[in-house]
């Protein structure tokens, strides 16, 4: 392993807009900078040889990293799984700590970078030697739900220089700095490795999706049949559009029971929920007290809640102050206390909530 340079830092380059800048802005303050773009997907190469082209354009050296292999294992088989189990999953929550910053970390020791940095539109912040994320000050960008899963040992050598920026600020940089090109590219996917809708990505990766789960039945509260689905996993909790059904009045998915093969109808009130069941909380330092928030959904706003109660063995109730809509099981819940991050855990299936409830009313 190469010697450590303490002003050195290996950035997470995808050739667009946010990591040129970070790129650009650490070398101005007396970096030196290496690239390295990840090779997730076939769909990625294109990004790689952007990303080789604005290294260049930098001046700074750069590397690819291969891991079309280890990531289809680690982040698109589980996915895949996880719809044919009637969860709607989030890709990026678990590749973030499993895969792309550990990767980076690798690289990092390998070319002799004391910290890595990435784009990402979040800030940190460091109390009685624990790092907490906190939400970026663009609201409006703030990714800190996508990384609650990030390890101590990351957050410690990572930097996120886009943590105070507006987006049009960043994009203004780029301009002023002669890279218009990364300024001009697009927003990156939301999931990277599909370029289009999950549906399609199922079927081209799942061949007998279609037969074996399409025509199960679409039910309303009382379990009666009024209607047919395309198949349990084309739906999400929370979706109203593209149901395929005509009922006279807006109807949204309430429930998927993957092993009936069934999604259950209902109106737009009985999304709503005061409680809710999580698996595996974990916490930066312990459960906290008083002026807790949960955020269930990476576009939703943080409500207030109170301390999840342990219900079964892996298994917590969440009793929430507020109600939300759409609680959805395979998506994460991520605990705030003061625009800080305190705590993350995964959202489980909500089958048999009720029986807890009753407990903790």
């Amino acid at each position: 392993m190469n010697e450590h340079n303490s002003k050195s830092v290996l950035v997470g380059m995808s050739g667009g807009i946010d990591s040129t800048a970070v790129c650009s802005m650490l070398l101005a303050a007396g970096y030196r900078v290496c690239g390295l773009t990840l090779v997730t997907c076939d769909a990625s190469l294109k990004a790689a040889d952007a990303a080789s082209e604005l290294a260049a354009k930098l001046g700074i050296e750069h590397h690819v990293a291969d891991i079309r292999e280890e990531f289809r294992a680690a982040v698109i088989q589980p996915f895949i799984d996880a719809y044919l189990q009637g969860f709607t999953p989030n890709p990026c929550v678990n590749c973030n700590p499993s895969m792309k910053f550990k990767v980076l970390e690798d690289w990092a020791d390998r070319l002799g970078c004391t910290y890595i940095a990435t784009g990402h539109y979040v800030q940190l912040r460091t109390i009685d030697e624990k790092v907490y994320i906190c939400a970026g000050s663009d609201h409006r960008k703030d990714q800190s739900y996508f990384l609650w899963r990030l390890t101590q040992n990351q957050l410690r050598r990572v930097l996120f220089p886009l943590g105070d920026w507006e987006k049009s600020d960043v994009l203004a940089y780029l301009k002023e700095h002669g890279l218009e090109r990364a300024a001009e590219d697009g927003e990156s996917m939301e999931v990277c490795f599909i370029p289009g809708d999950y549906r399609d990505f199922l079927r081209a990766n799942v061949p007998d999706i279609d037969a074996k789960y399409g025509g199960g039945a679409f039910v309303d509260c009382a379990g009666r049949v009024i209607g047919h689905h395309a198949g349990f996993p084309f739906y999400t909790i929370g979706q109203r559009k593209g149901l395929g059904i005509a009922l006279g009045h807006p109807a949204y998915v309430l429930k998927i029971n993957a092993a009936k093969n069934t999604v259950m109808l209902g109106t737009e009130e009985q999304l709503l929920a005061s409680y809710m069941l999580i698996e595996e909380p974990s916490w930066v330092d312990g459960v906290p007290c008083g002026n807790l928030q949960v955020r269930v959904r990476y576009r939703g706003c943080p409500v207030p809640c109170e301390p999840p109660v342990k219900v079964a063995e892996g298994l917590w109730l969440l009793h929430l102050l507020q109600d939300v809509s759409a609680v959805t099981p395979g998506q994460s819940a991520v605990f705030y206390k003061d625009n800080m991050i305190v705590g993350g855990a995964s959202i489980a299936s909500q089958r048999g909530i009720n029986q807890w409830i009753k407990n903790d009313e």
